[in-house]
């Protein structure tokens, strides 16, 4: 009777204690509920309201920054090639978008124009937040209200990064080859032994299998449909695109304040993409600040001298920055995400008895 006492007892606190774990939670539990907490901290609209707003407010600390620095260069530019130089800025960031649209699109979630220039506009803002994570984020959140995918969403920005990379590599190497004489960018040169690597990341044969292995390492289903060579090189011509009218930009100031015309653009397309790329590359940078100036006054000066070519790369960093927000202001006004259409409801079952 007693070791029948003894093991009822023995059971009872076993019960007891399974319950406790239960109630309490499996570790692996626990840390689905802190993700799924802090996944809908992140899709708050608190959290969405504070982000754009540090973002903006970064950014105008950087136009701020730079006012004193290139309020020099006005007097020689003139309003005009400054005007040029900005829209030529905008223009570049709508080519942008289109990569990033075209691939969404082969990816499987074609965005309406209005709707992608909101999602891709506000998230790359994130981009003045210290963290190359923020744009993404950013845009996966947004993405929702098109009944986006997450997973979609991160992958179109890996490869989206992976297209500009080797689309501002080759543009790089091409001009700087082309026009540059001087050693100003030798030390950074390395860069260009990413060429061969990014394309062949890109080559549908590697990369599908890559992003399908990626995502069944946190447990995601494989990217469907898969992304094509077409869908690649689509990208990677509006990239170019962007590139080249990054780099009429930078051609307009330097021009005004007495560049050769040829040499300068290949200078200025060759330079910017260049400088962009290695600002990318260093990841400790918010928007490659600081960095990509370095490189871009290096490509410049042999034919504006240190000097003018500092006033230039100054002032395209503060006229990206301008058409960064005006992008964002523009969105914010005219744009408006509407919520995406999901699959159509099945039809009500027909009742047997009213049938025929």
């Amino acid at each position: 009777m007693e070791d029948r006492a003894i093991t009822a007892s023995e059971s009872i606190e076993t019960a007891e204690h399974r319950g406790a774990e239960h109630r309490a939670g499996s570790p692996a539990e626990g840390r689905r509920s802190l993700a799924g907490r802090a996944t809908a901290l992140l899709g708050s609209n608190a959290v969405r309201v504070g982000f754009v707003l540090v973002a903006v407010g970064l950014g105008f600390f950087a136009v701020a920054g730079q006012w004193s620095q290139v309020r020099a260069a006005f007097a020689d530019l003139g309003p005009g090639s400054i005007a040029g130089a900005l829209a030529m800025v905008l223009l570049a960031l709508f080519v942008s978008m289109l990569v990033w649209r075209s691939l969404m699109a082969a990816a499987g979630s074609p965005v309406p124009l209005a709707a992608a220039a909101r999602i891709f506009f506000v998230g790359q803002i994130g981009k003045y937040v210290p963290g190359a994570v923020w744009p993404v984020l950013a845009q996966m959140e947004l993405g929702r209200a098109r009944l986006i995918p997450r997973q979609r969403s991160a992958t179109v920005a890996v490869v989206k990064i992976l297209v500009d990379l080797s689309a501002g590599l080759l543009v790089s190497a091409v001009a700087l080859v082309a026009g540059l004489t001087s050693s100003g960018t030798a030390g950074y040169r390395w860069a260009f032994l990413g060429i061969p690597v990014v394309l062949v990341c890109l080559h549908p044969r590697v990369l599908n299998p890559v992003i399908d292995r990626l995502l069944r390492l946190v447990r995601r289903p494989a990217q469907e449909p898969p992304l094509t060579g077409r869908a690649i090189v689509v990208a990677m011509l509006w990239a170019l695109l962007s590139w080249v009218l990054f780099g009429l930009s930078v051609w307009l100031l330097a021009v005004r304040l007495g560049a050769p015309q040829g040499r300068a653009f290949l200078l200025s397309a060759g330079g910017f993409a260049f400088a962009w790329c290695i600002g990318f590359l260093v990841v400790f940078a918010p928007a490659g600040a600081g960095v990509r100036e370095v490189v871009l006054v290096a490509a410049l000066s042999p034919v504006l001298g240190v000097g003018k070519a500092t006033a230039v790369a100054l002032l395209s960093r503060l006229l990206t920055t301008v058409a960064d927000l005006l992008s964002v202001g523009f969105v914010a006004l005219f744009g408006r995400v509407r919520p995406g259409r999901g699959p159509a409801p099945a039809p009500p079952p027909q009742d047997p008895g009213r049938a025929g």
